[in-house]
């Protein structure tokens, strides 16, 4: 059984004052832990990361051994019809691997449920940054670490920037910070939200959060 959370925010701007405005988030939950549905999201998620193109060769496959080494009798060796045999050296290979393409599948409506159930127990870690998407023009890390340490921010730890676009002077700043990953809003997903100890937010992308994901 699901249930309705509000998460209620007071943004800050860039110098880390809070402002006046709020931002409530309201997420379709489980009653109980909605552990399941996060792992199989990660399952789904692991799995189209592979390529699955790992192959190996059979017997036949492997170039070579259409001559038979030897005749069958008489001469007091095993019996051998190739030397391409996976006995021998250079020959195939026995229930190697072969190139396949595992997925699986995950439901819109679980997908979504996933998100929202994280995002809700990650909401102690959230905070919210207005306008940060067109806050930084020089295209300086310094830019970013200041705006972060405005907002009390612990760069060693892993954070999470979610926006609505990237600006490349946003993205040029925050590339070479170790810690910090940029994406868009709208490729949210649970492997880098788990992944966060720090998530920042800003006002366009709530929005875009609340139309893909949220009901």
């Amino acid at each position: 059984m699901t249930v309705q959370k509000f998460i209620k925010y007071t943004p800050l701007d860039i110098t880390g004052k809070s402002l006046n405005s709020s931002q409530e988030l309201t997420l379709t939950v489980l009653e109980k832990s909605g552990n399941y549905v996060l792992h199989k999201d990660l399952l789904r998620h692991s799995n189209s990361k592979r390529q699955g193109t790992v192959s190996t060769k059979t017997r036949s496959e492997v170039r070579g051994g259409g001559r038979k080494p030897w005749q069958q009798k008489g001469t007091g060796r095993a019996r051998a019809g190739s030397n391409r045999s996976p006995l021998w050296k250079g020959g195939g290979v026995i229930f190697g691997p072969k190139p396949k393409h595992a997925t699986l599948k995950l439901n819109k409506k679980e997908r979504r449920l996933a998100l929202q159930t994280l995002l809700y127990n990650k909401k102690d870690t959230i905070i919210i940054i207005e306008n940060l998407e067109d806050a930084i023009k020089d295209f300086k890390t310094k830019s970013f670490l200041k705006i972060c340490d405005n907002c009390n921010l612990d760069m060693a730890q892993k954070t999470l920037i979610v926006v609505s676009q990237k600006t490349s002077a946003l993205k040029y700043a925050t590339q070479n910070i170790k810690n910090v990953e940029l994406i868009l809003a709208s490729n949210l997903n649970t492997f880098s939200l788990l992944k966060a100890k720090q998530i920042i937010l800003t006002s366009l992308s709530i929005n875009d959060i609340k139309e893909t994901y949220c009901d």
